[in-house]
């Protein structure tokens, strides 16, 4: 059987301590060894009593109850002042098989999986090169659980491929304590996996549109994540480049996307008649403190996988600009603790020109967090062409009336399906700051104080605009959702409603949903 530890606590943080955020009690919730219960669709269904036996516990305590893995948000969207469940040993897969199809499945049967809750991006993707498949696309690094990932929109910088939830196939949900209170959703429009399938995981078949593209992005409320059916692809190699180049043609192609008739081209990634090829990521970044007229820009082009490439670690591991977080505080490293005094050297130089090359899969080039310490990020979503626009705007503010300890990447991503997922327009540009947390001064505004006036300043500039799901941000701001997300706020919260009874929405309900007013 499926075992559950308990522990009475004060408070819990996230990885990057942004918190710390009130708790009374912790469950951490272990399988049954596979020695003694070998089969794993037993133990998948083991556990998931288990999950339930813990939701009625909640519930007959008068208490709330949240799920998370990784702890990566850096915010308070996974915390219940209650109780909460870490994730993180819940972590079997197992592949999909043609007999286990719907009869109108229109997927390749070996690039579906079934993945726990659990599961980090890493692991996913360790399970997946074993079978000679690939994610489609992954944030910047691998440490988030597959549900902590679609739950909050972790985006990557697919161009053509979208955010994680946006290879997601189905969920299965766990929604109560009740014997039907264990259900599996899929689109009813795109059918992926038999009756017969889930009926064997004791689970109770929905397939609607509206409420799967609802829960997709759930934000931790449509109940316990337990199991997320994904659609791979076959192995994959990424050649990315780093490239110095102006910011007038960088941002020319954030406006027009067209790398075809673009003057920037890559020798050997173009085509016949000379034109540049599409790439599979493009990424800007933008010191905010400088005047110099160049950028740095990161390209990546996809290949067919082949066995003979050269290793890629020596230079990902020692990359400037493999993460913002880490780059910020490895140049901080060198000078005193003084913000404006960084800022100052900021203004001189941060991002030295390079001619990085490098290839490798998918799970190579998206690595490791090197720096899991102290750390904040703001991530605003807006139309790609309003990307420059933006960019002035928030780097104005950032001089004005920072300085900030850190530093802008804009990063170009797919329109979701997913009703509230925040890459939500035809292509999205996620203009993000990273850096390192500090504390305010009488010269330097808080943090809080930094994401209100962001917003103002987009609203105020009639900036349509989204807010990353997992990123620090004054979410208390008056109307914000509404704001962002119009008739599709209230479409999730009738959705919401039609799925989870009354009484589980108030249990899996937290703090950061109030604030929002999605409860």
């Amino acid at each position: 059987m499926a075992t559950t530890k308990s522990k009475q606590l004060n408070e819990w943080n996230t990885l990057h301590k942004n918190g710390p955020f009130p708790l009374k009690l912790l469950y951490q919730t272990k399988l049954e060894g596979e020695r003694v219960m070998p089969d794993k669709v037993e133990r998948y269904n083991d556990v998931a009593l288990e999950i339930q036996r813990l939701i009625k516990e909640t519930q007959d305590a008068g208490e709330g109850f949240r799920a998370y893995g990784s702890a990566w948000s850096m915010n308070r969207i996974a915390s219940h002042k209650d109780r909460m469940h870490y994730n993180g040993f819940m972590n079997l897969s197992m592949p999909i098989h043609a007999k286990d199809c719907h009869p109108d499945n229109t997927y390749d049967p070996t690039n579906l999986f079934l993945f726990e809750c659990g599961n980090t991006i890493k692991e996913i993707s360790e399970t997946l090169a074993e079978n000679g498949k690939s994610l489609k696309t992954s944030g910047a690094s691998n440490g988030q659980t597959i549900a902590g990932c679609i739950s909050t929109g972790v985006h990557g910088a697919g161009l053509d491929v979208g955010a994680v939830q946006d290879f997601v196939v189905g969920l299965n949900l766990i929604i109560g304590p009740n014997t039907d209170d264990i259900v599996y959703l899929e689109p009813k429009s795109k059918p992926a996996l038999s009756d017969h399938f889930w009926h064997a995981l004791n689970s109770r078949v929905i397939r609607d549109d509206d409420l799967f593209y609802a829960a997709l992005v759930g934000l931790g409320s449509f109940g316990f994540i337990h199991g997320v059916v994904i659609e791979a692809e076959p192995v994959f190699l990424l050649k990315r480049y780093v490239k110095n180049i102006s910011k007038h043609l960088a941002f020319e192609l954030a406006n027009t996307m067209d790398f075809k008739n673009s003057p920037f081209t890559i020798p050997g990634e173009t085509d016949a008649q000379g034109k540049g090829n599409r790439p599979y990521h493009y990424k800007i970044f933008i010191n905010q403190y400088s005047d110099d007229p160049n950028c740095v820009v990161e390209v990546m082009y996809k290949k067919p996988y082949h066995e003979s490439y050269p290793d890629p670690f020596p230079i990902i591991k020692e990359s400037l600009y493999r993460d913002l977080i880490y780059l910020f505080v490895k140049l901080a490293e060198n000078f005193p603790k003084s913000i404006p005094w960084l800022v100052k050297r900021l203004r001189k130089t941060i991002l030295p020109k390079v001619d990085e090359e490098t290839t490798g899969m998918l799970k190579e080039i998206f690595w490791d967090a090197p720096y899991q310490g102290p750390a904040f990020a703001c991530s605003f979503g807006v139309h790609h062409k309003n990307a420059e626009k933006v960019m002035h705007l928030l780097g104005k503010l950032t001089r004005e009336e920072g300085p900030i300890p850190g530093i802008f990447a804009l990063r170009f991503v797919k329109q979701t399906k997913a009703t509230i997922g925040f890459t939500k327009f035809p292509i999205t540009c996620v203009i993000e700051i990273d850096g390192v947390l500090w504390k305010k001064t009488k010269k330097i505004m808080s943090l809080e104080e930094y994401s209100r006036r962001m917003i103002e300043v987009l609203k105020k500039n009639n900036i349509p605009f989204t807010i990353h799901w997992g990123k620090n941000s004054d979410w208390e701001f008056p109307e914000l959702v509404t704001h962002m997300y119009g008739d599709n706020a209230e479409k999730w919260i009738a959705q919401r409603k039609k799925l989870v009874s009354a009484e589980m929405q108030h249990l899996f309900s937290n703090k950061f949903l109030k604030i929002i007013g999605l409860e």
